[in-house]
């Protein structure tokens, strides 16, 4: 699909609608000036995204991209607020047992689909089997579900039948979900992306057309998508007049464009053809003292991820050590960056969770495990090669094609082939979708990579490094590192001192074992026009909110 202009195109319809007036009777000139005024009334904001939508099938998406647009057009049992809370979304209640494993959620009975089916308690059901039937091929399903309800893990390895699953429909508007273990963060898991509802009536209708196309997608949540499909560089959504709460949504449209190089997107803010922008490091400097430039903090780690089964070279456990630790992170977030984000000598983030009797945030307890050391570096380098029986190793480095990935995996590559003797990176940029694909295909050898939290836990991202699992990627297997995450959730599922103290030993671990490489925590420098109201920024699941956003004057 081409891309659009929304101004040209608005400009195109008034120009219509000027000569059908000119052409018309009195009558008519009327009611086209009637019309005229309503569309100039409209509430629309304009935005950019980095990428096209990889997916807006809920079991198969995996990005950030795919989940704002999926938690824009839908909605789940619950909804997070500007507080970061689950609010009522489809459910208005629940009620959890005495042990905590049974979760009774009451549903609404004035959800509706677009297409005016009612949202019930079997859509619900259906949807969360299909993400962990193995035959959907779903890397979230079996990653949010598996250990968390009941049968889960039996399911999505094929030795149970999907109606087994732990979640069942008591009547239409009552969803019963049995968990395998109690989970006290479970609310929170509901406002995800993978938990959302899917009508199945619908979804088999359309076969292997679900969700490649606005007409292939039904919404029941705040906004409808429109003029989206599968390769997109624009789409709008539109308030959805069939949504259980349309009258707290104030947006009529907000509008979407892929824009990649900074320079046009800066054109286009200063224009006003845009609202918002993200400011790449060269623009930082130009721009801080703007006073709609504004820097959000993030929760997103990027990381190199080393695939042990494609090089030889990378399942030495040394050569991994060594790479780790080649690369400058200060100059990297300094100079290249220069957008607040901060150093990552770890995986799990700051400010994200504290622990749960000091309240001492848990990155600063955990401390730095792999920080820039040139020296060490150069240590484990020798040791690596010698095991290895070579002097030159050379690597193909898998990462995005936005500008801003380009400048920093360059900088990357260059520390990495100067500091390392011997060593040859070559740089291979590819669409944001096609990466994914490579990454759930193990088709790489190092990769630029990222992780944001999908649930308020440290588990987010202990979880994905298990061996076999969803995410992992890698060929990264560690029993005991199984063995401390996996009693986080189940054996002391109800202790949150020894949950915690599992999932220090367990960063540490990784970090000695050095399947990943930490690089930096993200940050966002911004410029956002002061009319852009109550869109906010979530720390986990969906980065922006869209439900409550506003034209302010």
């Amino acid at each position: 699909m081409k891309r659009k202009n929304w101004l040209l195109l608005l400009t195109f319809a008034f120009v219509l609608s000027v000569l059908a007036a000119c052409s018309s009777d009195n009558t008519n000139v009327s009611t086209d000036s009637d019309d005229s005024e309503k569309k100039s009334d409209e509430k629309v904001l304009n935005f950019l995204n980095p990428e096209a939508i990889p997916s807006m099938d809920p079991s198969l998406a995996t990005d950030e991209s795919s989940f704002i647009y999926l938690g824009a057009t839908m909605e789940g049992l619950y909804r997070l607020d500007n507080a970061t809370q689950p609010s009522p979304g489809i459910a208005t209640k629940h009620s959890v047992s005495d042990d905590g494993l049974t979760w009774t959620f009451t549903l609404r009975e004035d959800a509706k689909w677009s297409n005016g089916d009612p949202v019930t308690a079997n859509d619900f059901v259906y949807a969360w089997q299909r993400a962990v039937n193995p035959d959907t091929g779903s890397e979230y399903g079996p990653y949010m579900m598996n250990g968390v309800i009941k049968n889960a893990s039996a399911i999505s390895s094929g030795e149970l039948a999907v109606d087994q699953l732990g979640v069942k429909a008591d009547g239409d508007y009552t969803l019963v979900v049995e968990l395998e273990n109690p989970t006290p963060y479970f609310e929170t898991l509901t406002t995800f992306g993978t938990f959302l509802p899917l009508n199945q009536k619908f979804v088999e209708e359309k076969g292997d057309s679900f969700a490649t196309s606005s007409d292939n997608l039904l919404a029941n949540g705040p906004y409808t998508i429109s003029n989206w499909d599968s390769t997109s560089n624009s789409w709008v959504l539109a308030k959805n007049d069939n949504y259980w709460d349309a009258s707290t949504v104030q947006m009529d449209k907000l509008t979407f464009e892929v824009v990649k190089d900074p320079q046009t997107a800066l054109n286009l803010y200063e224009k006003g053809s845009v609202d918002r922008m993200d400011l790449t490091s060269d623009l930082v400097d130009q721009y801080s003292t703007d006073e709609n430039y504004v820097v959000s903090a993030d929760t997103f780690v990027y990381f190199l991820k080393f695939n042990q089964t494609t090089s030889e070279a990378l399942a030495n456990q040394n050569i991994r050590l060594a790479i780790s630790r080649a690369f400058d992170k200060e100059a990297l977030v300094n100079e290249i960056l220069n957008n607040g984000s901060i150093v990552a000598n770890g995986l799990v983030p700051t400010d994200f969770t504290p622990m749960p009797e000091t309240g001492e945030d848990f990155r600063k307890v955990s401390g730095d495990l792999v920080s820039y050391d040139l020296e060490a570096a150069k240590e484990y380098w020798a040791k690596g090669l010698e095991e290895l029986g070579t002097d030159k190793v050379e690597l193909e480095f898998l990462a995005d094609d936005d500008v801003t990935t380009k400048t920093l995996i360059q900088y990357v590559a260059n520390q990495l082939s100067t500091n390392l003797e011997g060593l040859t990176v070559n740089i291979k940029q590819v669409p944001k979708e096609q990466r994914l694909d490579l990454d759930s295909n193990m088709q790489y050898e190092l990769q630029l990579s990222r992780w944001g939290p999908d649930f308020l836990d440290p588990f987010t991202f202990m979880n994905l490094w298990v061996t076999d699992g969803g995410n992992n990627k890698t060929g990264y297997s560690n029993k005991e590192y199984d063995q401390l995450v996996g009693d986080t959730a189940t054996k002391y599922a109800t202790d949150n001192v020894a949950r915690y103290d599992n999932f220090l030993k367990a960063e540490k671990l990784l970090f000695e074992d050095a399947p990943i490489a930490p690089v930096y925590q993200a940050s966002r420098a911004q410029l956002v026009s002061p009319k852009v109201q109550g869109v906010f920024v979530n720390p986990f699941g969906a980065t922006y909110e869209y439900k409550w956003a506003d034209v302010g004057e």
